[in-house]
């Protein structure tokens, strides 16, 4: 059944809801608070003893993340840029870019760029990202620029999308670069059959399915530019291992750890996406069993009949603003937006509805008794702001019919 043409009210509910966004993000020139972030606090940082301690680390960390209020600018943590972000930014421009090709979004495109290119982890086999922050974690502490894999991937493959504007090789090489990081720098877990996990950083062993399948997708796509035959295998061997752990529902838990044993929402979309792309880039389509399972566990388990996107495949709440701007991006990887577009667009108006200030941000997220309202720039701007650009780049006419009057309308 083809999908019912969007409102006239409800496309400019949409643009109205970006150009808000992208307000914003400007005013606070991409820089912002990060729900892991608090370690930064310089108050924190003086207090003698504690300051070291894993577990006070893992209190502070975990209290400021939950907290629904923001205390941060009382304690001294300041706004930076976060790589991550940088990347999600930088995607976001190359997709308008492609859409209306203006000179002010080949700018961004470029400014985005070549400020990743600035911030790499460095004393590691290639060009890497970090978090602008110390982590602890349960399963482990990462000091501030730590590189992961998941910054890395995500962080590599908008490179690779400027690349393909801009033909600017030190975008390419950069992504090349990050293969050897990937090949030579993270942990394996092996198993029986001689397939592996990557691990979440070079300084932890832990098993965590979306991640690992994250450095299979870096070496896949950047396969797809350079056919060498090890990244392929390197990768497949990855996608092996992460499918051998789907359920036979077609769900994965987080990871493989006692306390990794959940199952939510936005990586399970992670998990998709890579394995979509592993298969568009490589050819290899003997995993499409796995995608095709997968797909149809996330959206019958999600995704609520009011367009309530849940973290947990057990709970609606939180509602995290990760998990509705997932879902665009996951339709649009795995080549399914339009057959089921009536769902991503019911998604995004409900977030659009609960989920933004007037001021144009997007809050964190919806808890059952509480809201937490505070505009992360990495967790809730950046990754809106991505699928925005997503779900316009699959509608165009959801953005191109206001551009003439998209100044009086955005309150810019």
């Amino acid at each position: 059944m083809a999908s019912a043409k969007i409102s006239s009210t409800e496309s400019m509910r949409f643009y109205n809801s970006f150009s808000k966004l992208e307000a914003f993000c400007e005013k606070e020139a991409f820089k912002g608070y990060d729900p892991y972030d608090s370690l930064n606090s310089r108050l924190f940082q003086k207090i003698p003893v504690l300051s070291k301690s894993r577990i006070v680390k893992l209190a502070w960390t975990q209290f400021f993340k939950r907290a629904p209020l923001n205390l941060r600018s009382l304690v001294g943590v300041p706004k930076e840029y976060n790589p991550k972000a940088l990347g999600l930014f930088l995607s976001s421009y190359c997709n308008l870019y492609s859409i209306e090709p203006k000179r002010e979004w080949l700018e961004k495109i470029h400014f985005f760029g070549d400020k990743i290119l600035e911030t790499q982890s460095k004393g590691w086999s290639g060009s890497c990202w970090g978090y602008n922050f110390d982590w602890q974690a349960r399963a482990f502490f990462q000091p501030k620029y730590t590189p992961t894999v998941v910054a890395t991937t995500f962080v590599t493959c908008s490179l690779l999308d400027a690349y393909e504007l801009t033909k600017k090789q030190a975008y390419f090489d950069a992504a090349r670069s990050a293969c050897d990081f990937v090949l030579k720098d993270l942990y394996r877990t092996y198993d029986e059959k001689g397939t592996f996990s990557f691990s979440y950083s070079p300084l932890d062993k832990s098993v965590v399915f979306n991640a690992s399948l994250l450095g299979a997708r870096l070496l896949s796509r950047v396969y797809g530019y350079t056919k060498e035959e090890n990244l392929y295998q390197e990768a497949r061997k990855a996608v092996i291992f992460a499918c051998d752990y789907q359920q036979e529902n077609g769900a994965w838990s987080y990871g493989t750890l006692p306390f990794h044993q959940w199952i939510d929402n936005f990586h399970t979309g992670y998990n998709l996406e890579c394995l979509s792309d592993f298969a568009r880039y490589t050819g290899d389509h003997e995993f499409d069993a796995y995608l095709k399972k997968g797909l149809g566990y996330y959206l019958e388990t999600f995704f609520t009949e009011e367009g309530i996107a849940k973290y947990y495949n057990n709970s609606i709440y939180p509602v995290d603003i990760h998990a509705p701007t997932q879902l665009v991006i996951t339709l649009d990887k795995l080549g399914v937006f339009q057959e089921n577009k009536d769902m991503a667009e019911k998604v995004m108006g409900w977030t659009i509805k609960n989920m933004q200030s007037p001021k144009g941000y997007f809050f964190y997220q919806i808890n059952k008794y509480f809201t937490s309202r505070i505009p992360y720039m990495r967790w809730a701007q950046a990754w809106m702001f991505l699928s925005f650009t997503v779900l316009f780049r699959n509608e165009p006419a959801l953005y191109r019919e206001h551009l003439s009057k998209g100044d009086e309308n955005s309150g810019h």
